[in-house]
């Protein structure tokens, strides 16, 4: 294909998305065709000789915009996901056409530099350890995986085990510490380390999810050899945090590793108002966070930051004889993430950065902390309506009629009307809708709109209709 052939088709695909992104603030939030209408449209005979390039970029916007969940909406709140800026997204297209695999500076200086600038910037912003290195992987479970991967390799180094060369068999019992309310994906990434969940001790959590810092310095009393903690900024429910600089102090006078899951909460770093939150948060070894989430860049886009970085390093790196090692100041992005091979995350993250400023981040956080607290003002003069959690930064708990049933079925009825797209959860043993303000865009009318809807829905489902 001669690159005078792009251009026609990537101005169809230029079309495509403008058209989708100016219909995604007023259309219907969730996913409108089932799954056996998107196979019935595109599981299509793998052709001999292949169809027109049009004609298949034509395909998959049809079926985007009737299959997508517009998760970009000003009034998606499921599951922590944020939209994507102009910026950000603009930038991810330039990703894509410089096709570069970031894994090298040999293979891209330009991503190289970018990414390191990227990530001074992010440390800068959450006000971290200024020797902290940082990588882009591809979501706050494997940033999870490479911080205590670190973590691994630190513990056991200084038991005087190699765990990178001799592996744990015979190695040194690593204890590992988690609240009763740590996330999955703390979970997986220590399944994946080899250190496992049944091996897990748990420290126990109050009534809005935060480790008992009491409990966990009884426990460390009980510990002895290589420890790592694992402490939370934001539960994945309540938005709630761990006390950071308690947690930070007891790790510290045991001498194990402290990590802190901040996939979205880690962002509170940047607002005055709500950085206090984490306070003590940097007495932390190892930071994971999404940039994708409270960021607004594009999927994929994980961050992973450890102050130790010949520990992250050694943890992470890859020689062969052909890599063409850097030398001097040079940096290869595979000595700081599990992948060889990948897009260059840190692009978005660069571009969104320098377009909103600090003080822009600042903004976009503070303002979903109120639309939060909107909705939560909002439910709490609607008769029937519990709002279960302190709404301390953007996640609301909300049960309503006091039953699981009819919780479960505003929660349906809400995804089916389409105003707005929220998800379910179960906390302390009870149903409830989890509303979670991500979005860039999120003003007070889409606030005012999905609470009336909701209402709506509570109503039709106590009416029984």
């Amino acid at each position: 294909m001669a690159d005078s052939d792009f251009s026609p088709l990537l101005d169809r695909a230029h079309a495509h998305a403008i058209d989708y992104l100016n219909r995604q603030s007023e259309r219907h939030v969730g996913s409108r065709a089932s799954r056996d209408e998107l196979l019935a449209a595109l599981r299509l005979p793998l052709l001999k000789r292949g169809a027109s390039a049009e004609s298949v970029i034509d395909l998959l916007a049809a079926q985007g915009e009737r299959g997508a969940t517009a998760s970009g909406s000003p009034r998606y709140f499921g599951f922590v996901i944020g939209g994507t800026t102009p910026a950000a997204l603009a930038a991810d297209w330039l990703v894509s056409a410089w096709d570069q695999n970031a894994g090298m500076y040999a293979t891209s200086p330009l991503i190289s530099v970018i990414e390191e600038i990227a990530g001074h910037w992010l440390v800068e912003l959450f006000e971290l350890p200024i020797e902290s290195e940082v990588g882009f992987v591809t979501g706050c479970q494997m940033a999870s995986f490479t911080c205590l991967a670190a973590a691994r390799h630190r513990v056991l180094r200084l038991a005087g085990w190699d765990v990178e060369a001799d592996g744990l068999n015979g190695a040194p019992k690593i204890n590992v510490v988690a609240s009763a309310e740590s996330h999955v994906t703390i979970d997986v990434a220590l399944r994946y380390l080899g250190l496992g969940t049944r091996n897990i001790q748990r420290v126990e959590s109050d009534e809005q999810g935060r480790m008992r810092p009491d409990r966990l310095r009884e426990l460390l009393a009980t510990l002895e050899g290589p420890t790592i903690v694992c402490a939370q900024a934001g539960n994945v429910n309540t938005g709630a945090f761990d006390d950071l600089r308690e947690i930070g102090k007891a790790t510290r006078e045991h001498d194990a590793w402290l990590h802190v899951d901040g996939a979205f909460g880690l962002w509170a770093r940047a607002s005055r108002k709500h950085a206090a939150l984490a306070a003590g948060i940097e007495l932390a070894d190892s930071w994971a966070t999404d940039a994708h989430k409270w960021l607004n860049v594009p999927y994929d886009c994980g961050v992973a930051i450890v102050r130790h970085g010949e520990d992250h390093r050694a943890a992470m790196t890859a020689s062969a004889a052909y890599l063409m090692p850097t030398r001097g100041l040079e940096r290869d992005e595979v000595d700081w993430v599990p992948e060889f091979s990948r897009r260059a995350r840190g692009v978005p993250v660069y571009a969104a950065l320098r377009a909103f400023g600090s003080d822009g981040v600042e903004a976009m956080v503070d303002n979903c902390c109120a639309r939060a607290r909107q909705f939560a003002t909002l439910f709490a003069v609607e008769q029937g309506v519990q709002v279960l959690n302190d709404v301390v930064l953007n996640q609301v708990l909300v049960r309503f009629g006091d039953d699981d049933r009819i919780t479960r079925a505003v929660v349906a009825a809400v995804q089916e009307e389409g105003t707005c797209w929220l998800s379910g959860t179960t906390w302390q043993g009870k149903a409830a809708m989890r509303i979670s303000v991500s979005n860039w865009q999120t003003s007070k009318p889409d606030v005012l709109r999905s609470a009336a809807a909701i209402a709506m829905a509570f109503q039709k489902v106590r009416n029984g209709a």
